[in-house]
């Protein structure tokens, strides 16, 4: 009996350690399987965000070229604005064109 008795304990034994094994190699599985998950969620977000840094890029370049045109009409404005006659000087003209008129009407 005793030999029966031991070979009952050496088959509950490697009963579990099958069992636990299993079980760790499962675990090994689940594991393996959430790796190769997170790998191609980091995969496809750096995918995206380098799309998002080129579409900055070029977004920011053409805000550039926008700012250039507005800088140049800008500075083409204010020489055309300085090539005016303010308002000023146009009331001293006005005021010695009527300084001048009694000279005139004389004639």
């Amino acid at each position: 009996m005793p030999e029966t008795e031991q070979q009952d304990f050496t088959l509950s034994l490697l009963s579990e350690l099958n069992t636990k094994l299993r079980d760790t190699e499962e675990k090994h599985r689940l594991l393996k399987e959430r790796v190769l998950l997170i790998g191609q969620n980091l995969v496809e977000a750096r995918e995206n965000t380098s799309k998002e840094i080129s579409e900055l890029k070029a977004n920011i370049e053409e805000m550039k070229k926008e700012i250039s045109k507005i800088k140049s009409s800008f500075l083409r404005f204010s020489e055309e604005l300085d090539k005016k006659a303010r308002k000023s000087e146009l009331e001293i003209l006005s005021k010695q064109m009527k300084m001048f008129q009694p000279f005139l009407k004389g004639e």
